[in-house]
């Protein structure tokens, strides 16, 4: 039996038909994929400016605060060789008899038989109060132990102020 013309015709339509609805539903899906691409790369775009602007932000701040930091380490520094400078000329002005140190006595609790230099007169500095000068080698522990306790309170001004720098919403 001979195949008619038409059905082979028909079927070449149909194939022909399918093709295009192929060709047709591809052109479709590649246009959402194409725009579907698109919005990704946006959204990556938008993703990695802001990602950028956070991290510069961040950067900004710790720059600040190296600053910050820096400026506060000279200061304690300073304050530190200032202390360190004072103490060595109290050292040295000990030492060449300049300056001696002293201290009040309290003249109702001395011990019988223990010379004490009279009190001093009305136009004396320390209001009558008895005096006794201090050796000298005591002398100079007594200002090692103030030196080592001003040094003391610098590096704890330096550390407090270095907490305050890194966390400042928690001391406010």
């Amino acid at each position: 039996m001979p195949i008619p013309w038409r059905v082979i015709g028909l079927l070449l339509l149909a194939v022909g038909a399918f093709a295009a609805a192929w060709q047709l539903q591809d052109w479709r899906y590649g246009r959402q994929l194409a725009e579907q691409a698109r919005s990704s790369a946006d959204t990556l775009n938008h993703l990695t400016q802001t990602a950028a602007t956070a991290q510069q932000a961040e950067q900004d701040k710790r720059l600040a605060l190296e600053q910050q930091l820096a400026a506060s380490e000279q200061t304690h520094f300073r304050a530190m060789s200032d202390a360190q400078r004072d103490q060595d000329r109290l050292r040295d002005r000990l030492a060449t008899a300049d300056v001696r140190l002293s201290v009040l006595l309290d003249a109702g609790d001395v011990a019988a038989g223990c010379a004490l230099p009279a009190p001093a007169g009305p136009g004396g500095v320390d209001h009558a109060a008895v005096r006794a000068r201090l050796d000298p080698a005591h002398a100079q522990r007594i200002i090692a132990i103030t030196d080592s306790g001003d040094r003391g309170l610098i590096a704890l001004q330096a550390c407090q102020a270095y907490v305050r720098a890194l966390a400042p919403a928690h001391f406010e």
